[in-house]
């Protein structure tokens, strides 16, 4: 901002504002939410700020791409009304929450790399019905029950078709492929609900093999977040230090 912040000389709003592209009202309303401490007010009733406004305002910021707004701005009230644990709880959450993030791609890189070599498998399934396979012989190639099958098909997991004459399930090759994945997702502990959506980016994509890009692109979306994170905590303990 050009300006010694440390002299403890006061700043209008527009001094905060403009070093950071945001508009004066951007800053008031920040202050109205507690994301900033109560500014002081001359006698003529006008705002006016200190370095540690200015350093509330740069530590928000940082936190708002690692965390997100919701909880950046959270963790700044916390901090300006005296509870520094919790502002560290709801950081510690925002970590707990990544690092869930990692393993799940991670689990979902191993299910993709260990579902692919039977996509291809030239083997023929045994037992097969019209154009697919019926739930008994899929089951029994994968060690699970018909029931646990009839499970992930409610919970959405899977739709086979229904053959017209025997009404019996019958599981086309799309099919097996996301009862595999499935299957490998639940063995490494993963709930149905946090399942489905990720077969449904694999129908999206036609395939596991399309996904590469995207688990790409996911990696460098989380380690983004990571490191954002990291900019976000110095700026954060600049903060605390400014607050003595």
């Amino acid at each position: 901002m050009g300006r010694n912040l440390q002299s403890g000389e006061r700043l209008r709003p527009i001094d905060l504002a403009r070093g950071h592209g945001l508009s004066t009202q951007a800053v008031r309303n920040y202050e109205e939410a507690g994301i900033l401490p109560a500014a002081d007010r001359t006698p003529h009733g006008y705002r006016t700020y200190t370095s540690l406004h200015a350093g509330a305002l740069r530590a928000f910021l940082a936190l708002v791409p690692g965390h997100g707004h919701g909880t950046a701005a959270s963790i700044m009230r916390a901090v300006n009304e005296g509870a520094v644990d919790e502002g560290l709880r709801l950081i510690d959450e925002s970590h707990v929450q990544l690092l869930d993030d990692r393993r799940t791609l991670r689990a979902v890189e191993i299910a993709l790399r260990d579902l692919a070599p039977v996509i291809h498998d030239p083997e023929p399934v045994t037992a097969r019905g019209p154009g697919g396979t019926f739930i008994g012989p899929l089951a029994g190639r994968l060690g699970i029950r018909p029931a646990t099958l009839r499970t992930w098909e409610r919970a959405g997991l899977v739709s086979p078709r229904r053959d017209p004459l025997t009404g019996y399930r019958v599981y086309d090759e799309a099919d097996v492929r996301d009862v595999r994945l499935a299957h490998q997702l639940r063995r490494g502990g993963y709930p149905l609900e946090r399942i489905a959506p990720l077969i449904a980016q694999v129908r999206a994509a036609g395939g596991p093999e399309p996904l590469e890009a995207a688990l790409g692109d996911w990696h460098g979306r989380l380690s983004a977040r990571g490191r954002a994170m990291l900019a976000g905590a110095a700026e954060l303990e600049a903060y605390l230090r400014l607050r003595g």
